[in-house]
């Protein structure tokens, strides 16, 4: 074959290659075939042999075929080749050292162990202003990406801002490329810290940095918004209880999915998480108790999708508790940050929340038991008040009714005094007014006797006369007391009639208040009792003889758990703390 051969190094080869030289596998070693412009192999040529002017091909060399006899035809221009090669020289005189520049990753591939790449800038607006593609050759990568992994946590990944240093090269076959061969990772770590410390100082300047962290916890859980990554990891390891959780009617899970990296993830989660909210309040009578945003751990880069002013923003804004489970325990975003509460993953997630209602059933059993306590000392004060109450109210009718009957028998015994001292008085006098009459008439018929004799008849026919008229008055004035008498027997009868009737009513009204107040407080008290409490939500666990069971230590028996609506049968099994 006809060329030049090169003294080259194994690590040259691709350049080389890429400037046109050939492998011979005879002699194991790269030439230049005839014809070709030889400027740009200057380094590898030969000692002691020239390198010809630019556009000058160098005489053919005769390795192991003699050299060709055909006449060279003057040809127009040169060859394309040439013309890269020139290119290819010009660039690698340029930069023959690397050159350390910023670039953002837009894409990257690996194959056979090399890593391409296409990388980018953009201006303030996020508008692209350069583009190139670069590699990484196997023998750097397998060098220099586990370093940068390590001391950043970062894979290299579309998004991620990098200072690498860069050495420019044309190959004709390939167009322009840059070869990396070192990346900075303390670059890369501050650009995503300042990117983060740039988001939580513009919510702290804009007062929302604390308002979703500052809502109270909540107090329990029965309704939860999950965002998440569909078929994530993460999720599954959080569905696996929430699904238990669910299907004991304890708690009600509402999904919402959204991806979580790759440009615009940010967006998406927002948009999905108010739109399921939007949903909810629609659909559902009262807002859910949290919002959880889970993901799987990953790359450092793959979580600073989620380092979004937007994002963020929204969160805090939120009215609803926040909870986030989003990667590992070193992993750390703005969402973190500004949640209402962190946990490391999404199974502590879970765990938190189960925590919460088991602590939540705990109170509300010791509630019930001292509610189911309190009741019954109430029940049991209240008949022992209602019994007290009754026996005073009916010893006091009692009382008054014996008071009353005292009463009535004195104001009778009373009654009969009077009337019979007024009876006798009514004697006397009728019987001293008689005297009177029987003395005056013996007085004047002795003086008439005395006096005129004449006059015996006269004063006869008057005495007898006189006499008639005192029977009649004695009789009238008899008539007057006996009807006196009888008007004031009658009215103290019926004075003893109406107090009869009104201690009898006074009676009456004090049984039937005693009664009306019986039966309220009786109400009150059966107001008090279990039926109200099971409409609250509560249930009572009675065992096969009825009686309520209030312990976990109770041994394995069958059971009837009492609801609002009806009864369930169910079986006590090993206790578990």
């Amino acid at each position: 074959m006809n060329g030049t051969y090169l003294v080259t190094a194994y690590a040259d080869k691709d350049q080389v290659k890429a400037l046109g030289a050939r492998w011979d596998p005879a002699r194991r070693q790269w030439y230049v075939p005839a014809g070709r412009d030889m400027a740009p192999f200057t380094s590898w040529l030969p000692e002691g042999a020239a390198a010809p002017a630019a556009g000058e091909a160098l005489a053919p060399a005769t390795p192991s075929t003699p050299a060709s006899t055909e006449l060279t035809v003057p040809q127009k221009g040169i060859a394309l080749s040439r013309l890269l090669a020139g290119v290819t020289q010009a660039i690698s005189e340029a930069f023959k050292a690397g050159v350390w520049t910023l670039v953002e990753v837009v894409d990257t591939r690996v194959r056979n162990g090399h890593v391409y790449m296409e990388v980018s800038e953009r201006d303030g607006n996020g508008a692209i202003t350069a583009k190139a593609t670069a590699v990484i050759w196997a023998s750097q990568a397998n060098r220099i990406l586990p370093e940068f992994q390590q001391a950043t946590g970062a894979q290299l990944g579309p998004g991620i801002k990098l200072l690498v240093r860069a050495r420019p090269v044309f190959k004709p076959q390939f167009g322009f490329s840059l070869e990396i061969d070192a990346i900075d990772p303390d670059y890369t770590l501050g650009d995503l810290e300042a990117r983060k410390r740039e988001i939580r100082e513009r919510l702290q300047r804009e007062g929302l940095f604390d308002l979703n962290r500052l809502l109270p916890r909540p107090w329990d859980y029965n309704h939860v918004l999950v965002v998440a990554p569909e078929g994530g990891a993460g999720l599954g390891d959080f569905e696996a209880e929430a699904t238990r959780l669910e299907a004991h009617g304890i708690c009600h899970f509402i999904y919402a999915y959204s991806r979580f990296q790759g440009d615009g993830a940010a967006a998406d989660i927002r948009t999905a998480l108010l739109s399921a909210l939007q949903q909810i309040e629609l659909n559902h009578p009262w807002p859910p108790d949290a919002v959880v945003i889970i993901r799987g751990g990953g790359a450092v880069n793959d979580l600073a999708w989620l380092n979004d002013y937007g994002l963020v923003r929204c969160v805090c804004e939120l009215g609803i508790p926040v909870l986030t489970g989003i990667g590992h325990e070193r992993d750390n975003t703005v969402l973190d940050e500004v949640a209402n509460a962190r946990f490391d993953t999404p199974s502590k997630v879970i765990a938190g929340i189960e925590h919460t209602i088991v602590k939540r059933t705990r109170e509300a059993k010791a509630m019930f038991e001292f509610v189911t306590q309190r009741a019954t000392h109430s029940l049991e004060r209240s008949r022992r008040m209602t019994t007290q109450i009754y026996t005073a109210v009916e010893t006091g009718a009692r009382q008054e009714l014996a008071h009353a009957k005292q009463q009535a028998s004195a104001w009778l015994s009373e009654l009969k005094l009077d009337a019979a001292y007024q009876l006798r008085v009514a004697a006397e006098t009728s019987q001293r007014q008689l005297t009177n009459i029987q003395h005056l008439a013996q007085q004047q018929l002795h003086q008439a006797q005395r006096d005129v004799p004449a006059l015996m008849s006269e004063i006869r026919a008057e005495a007898s006369k006189s006499l008639r008229t005192a029977e009649v008055l004695s009789a009238a004035e008899w008539r007057y007391v006996a009807e006196r008498v009888s008007t004031d027997l009658r009215q103290q009868q019926e004075a003893v009639t109406r107090t009869f009737d009104d201690i009898g009513a006074r009676a009456r009204r004090t049984l039937s208040d005693a009664r009306t107040g019986t039966q309220a407080l009786i109400r009150e008290i059966a107001g008090q009792g279990p039926e109200k409490t099971l409409h609250r939500g509560f249930a009572l666990v009675r065992d096969v003889t009825g009686r309520v069971i209030t312990s976990a230590t109770a041994p394995d028996t069958h059971i009837t758990i009492e609801f609002r609506d009806g009864q369930r049968a169910a079986e006590l099994k090993g206790r578990t703390r």
